[in-house]
């Protein structure tokens, strides 16, 4: 019987734009720790293009890490490990070690209090100057840079208070307190921001 996966547009059309910027970033061997991986889609694609590397998917939600685990067995990749329940606010995190830490489209879509503990538990996960990497819409100097980024923080808001689209300049603080220091901020389509730190610690 086939199982029919949650399917992602948006995963699915930001995974190419995405790779392109990991390539330069990562490490070239080492295990990335992907937060909140949701349905799986990015992963098994990184995963795939980035063979010498492995991966360690993760999500809050049963249901998510159930899927992701059919979504790896039907890709056949081995680079893949068994994905562990994780809230980014729980600590410690059930990974001590990591040479590279992903978070796409979750900093919004969660209180500002698991930005805080992303940024507290990645400085214990990862080793010397690895790379934390966020994705997804930021204001920059206050400001949205497009009307469909204020029209979907105004959404955001609406279901939770807690979420919305954050200011670039508060996330980099939150860094520099956690020892990080910004790597690079890349444009990318459809008004997202590719953002990567340094763990300096």
């Amino acid at each position: 019987m086939t199982i029919e996966l949650p399917d992602s547009p948006a995963a699915e059309r930001n995974k190419e734009p995405i790779l392109n910027v990991l390539r330069d970033i990562l490490p070239r061997r080492g295990l990335v720790l992907e937060i909140a991986s949701g349905t799986g889609q990015h992963v098994v694609h990184f995963a795939k293009e980035l063979p010498e590397l492995n991966w360690q998917p993760t999500d809050k939600d049963e249901a998510s890490t159930d899927s992701i685990i059919i979504r790896v067995q039907e890709s056949g990749l081995k680079n893949i490990a068994k994905p562990i329940l994780l809230d980014v606010r729980h600590t410690p995190w059930p990974i001590d070690h990591s040479d590279a830490v992903l978070c796409i489209n979750m900093v919004h879509i969660s209180p500002w209090a698991a930005t805080e503990a992303l940024f507290t538990n990645a400085n214990q996960a990862l080793s010397s100057s690895g790379i934390l990497y966020l994705y997804g819409p930021y204001r920059q100097s206050g400001r949205h840079n497009s009307a469909t980024n204020e029209s979907f923080d105004i959404s955001l808001q609406s279901r939770n208070p807690e979420w919305g689209v954050r200011d670039l300049e508060a996330i980099v603080e939150l860094a520099k307190a956690q020892g990080f220091s910004l790597e690079n901020a890349t444009e990318m389509p459809a008004n997202n921001l590719s953002v990567a730190f340094r763990n300096t610690s």
